[in-house]
């Protein structure tokens, strides 16, 4: 209940970015295999941003 007013940390905003661009990645491998590479390497740079700021 008081978790509504709770800010999320950059590390937490990165990691919902990076499960969206998996998502999005797994969506797109059975239609656009191209596309699909492109988000999958967003999200691998994603988790470079996470690994940073985690040490």
């Amino acid at each position: 209940m008081f978790g509504i007013f709770k800010k999320k940390t950059p590390i937490e905003k990165l990691q919902a970015e990076y499960k969206k661009l998996m998502e999005q990645s797994f969506q797109l491998s059975t239609t656009d295999r191209s596309a699909s590479d492109a988000k999958r390497a967003e999200a691998e740079e994603v988790a470079k941003q996470i690994e940073a700021l985690q040490t």
